[in-house]
């Protein structure tokens, strides 16, 4: 399976386990207007950890956050890259 798809499969799986409603997962859906709180966003990182083997906001150097769902996975797929 591909980031992206491990990635938007989460995201679903947690919105749904936590009775969210998901606005969207398109590229250019901003992540603070997916649906999603706080809460959602660290159970979906510490997920990704266990099934990609990174976390990206630990593993950079450089302070970034992603501001939309592309950014968010661009920023997975290049940490599983590194």
């Amino acid at each position: 399976m591909s980031v992206e798809t491990i990635v938007r499969a989460e995201f679903e799986t947690v919105a749904r386990e936590q009775d969210r409603i998901l606005t969207g997962l398109s590229d250019e859906t901003v992540l603070l207007e997916s649906g999603l709180d706080s809460l959602c966003f660290a159970i979906i990182v510490a997920r990704l950890e266990d099934q990609l083997g990174v976390d990206p906001f630990t593993a950079s150097e450089d302070v970034y956050f992603p501001v939309t769902m592309g950014d968010f996975i661009k920023f997975y797929s290049d940490a599983t890259a590194a």
